[in-house]
């Protein structure tokens, strides 16, 4: 039976994990029996089974070697949640902050966008008959407004001038919420805490092998296995929305979405994912095309997609970009779900976001109504692209043209050689009305059963 490491003498009581669970390991362990999984502090590991003994536990190690491990060695790695942040208004000028700010008493604020420093924030916070402004800036990864204290995100500082005005007009009493959907904040250094952060020591970055909405990709190797490294390129500009992407990443485990193994923090900020080496759908569709991609391929790269998107369906989480672009396929031929920069939870703000219309349904264009409905309009359209081998979606029609035909009730014609069950599937999933299209879970069990019978 396990005891304390530290040396106590008390045991203490594990948690219960699941299988397919990540853990962290808190301490060494060398093993004493020939089944046992040696690992150091630091190391993951995934659950593979529970024993009849709750302090052991199967598992595995990112090199695919199974042992036995005990349980007071290791915690469950966390997931890496966003803070609302209500008092945050986006990119609003000075004087529309002014405006909101009504009617005025000392200590009401607002934090927004800084118009003239892009980068940077302003903190707007009335007192008497006035509204003062203060410029938040943007410096190695934390924010100041006296360049005296420094500040992990808009969250922490907000609650330190909310105990103390410390040089400001004001202590920050009542902060002015922002109407309809709040915005929200990642904590970089709950990463550490939960067991996300990587040393960039243990990090060898190799040759570029793309380019994202970030930054650039690069091929790299962590613990001796293969990964892909995306880096931040504008750490002043991006670095929230980079880290939200790998925030989201922290709560999804499914074979069929792209694991995020870990992230760099520091000065610079990489995002570590499993690397797929034959790349992005799209491009693996043409360059392959008829005379190598099977029936057997196409039913498959579409009974993984929507693996992946039943998992996500069911977890209430939006993709809002999936497209062939944005699924990976390894070397083993097994279609993944990635870039997750857009993904939220539906109460999360998509305010100032531009979108691929091509693949977008049409409440989302104009509404701004994500739901998974709409990620199986992007489905439809998704199927489409791998039935005509990676052309793009709506040929010979004018980008400005598309939304107007579609809501005319234009649809694309079946690619050749597509089967015509599949093709039900792609006009189910454009229906105009967003609750008249098919749930994941139901197109799965027709692909399931299509993907039994392709040869």
């Amino acid at each position: 039976m396990p005891m304390d490491p530290g040396g106590n003498g008390v045991r203490t009581q594990p948690e219960i994990w699941q299988p397919g669970e990540e853990v962290l390991c808190i301490y060494n362990f060398r093993g004493t029996a020939s089944d046992d999984l040696p690992f150091a502090k630091g190391d993951v590991l995934t659950i593979v089974k529970q024993t009849k003994d709750i302090n052991w536990y199967r598992a595995r190690n990112i090199h695919g070697k199974e042992g036995m491990i005990p349980a007071t060695y290791a915690q469950k790695r966390k997931e890496v949640s966003l803070q609302a942040m209500p008092w945050f208004h986006g990119k609003i000028e000075r004087q529309t902050a002014e405006e909101l700010l009504q009617p005025r008493h000392d200590g009401l604020f607002l934090v927004r966008e800084s118009v003239n420093f892009p980068g940077d924030y302003s903190l707007s916070v009335c007192l008497g008959n006035r509204v003062e402004h203060y410029r938040i800036i943007y410096r190695n990864n934390k924010l100041t407004i006296d360049e005296e204290g420094y500040f992990d995100n808009l969250t922490k500082l907000v609650e330190h001038y909310s105990k103390d005005a410390d040089g400001l007009c004001t202590r920050l009493i009542q902060p002015l919420q922002k109407k309809g959907t709040a915005f929200a904040v990642v904590n970089m250094h709950e990463f550490k805490s939960s067991g996300w952060e990587i040393k960039p020591s243990d990090l060898q970055k190799g040759e570029r092998i793309g380019k994202g909405e970030f930054g650039e990709v690069y091929k790299g190797v962590y613990q001796d296995i293969p990964v892909a490294i995306k880096s931040l390129k504008d750490k002043n500009r991006a670095a929230q929305q980079f880290l939200k992407e790998a925030s989201f990443m922290t709560s999804l485990r499914h074979p069929n979405l792209v694991s995020l193994i870990g992230v760099v923090l520091g000065e610079t900020v990489y995002l570590v994912t499993e690397y797929m080496g034959k790349g992005n759908l799209v491009e693996y569709l043409r360059s392959r095309g008829r005379n190598v991609i099977t029936k057997k391929d196409q039913i498959n790269f579409a009974t993984d997609t929507c693996s992946a998107m039943e998992y996500l369906e069911g977890k209430n989480l939006v993709h809002r970009d999936l497209a062939a672009r944005n699924v990976l396929v390894n070397d083993q031929g097994t279609a993944k779900v990635s870039d997750f920069g857009l993904a939220k939870h539906e109460d999360y703000s998509v305010e100032g976001e531009k979108f691929p219309i091509k693949w977008t349904a049409p409440e989302a264009l104009k509404d701004k109504k994500f739901t998974s409905k709409s990620d199986m309009w992007s489905f439809g359209i998704l199927l489409w692209e791998i039935y005509s081998f990676g052309r793009v979606p709506y040929p010979r029609i004018p980008l400005s043209d598309v939304v107007v035909h579609v809501e005319r009730g234009y649809r694309m014609e079946a690619p050749e050689g597509c089967p015509r069950e599949i093709y039900a599937i792609m006009t189910d999933a454009w229906k105009l009305k967003a609750e008249d299209r098919p749930t994941f879970s139901s197109v799965l069990e027709k692909l399931h059963n299509l993907q039994s019978i392709t040869v």
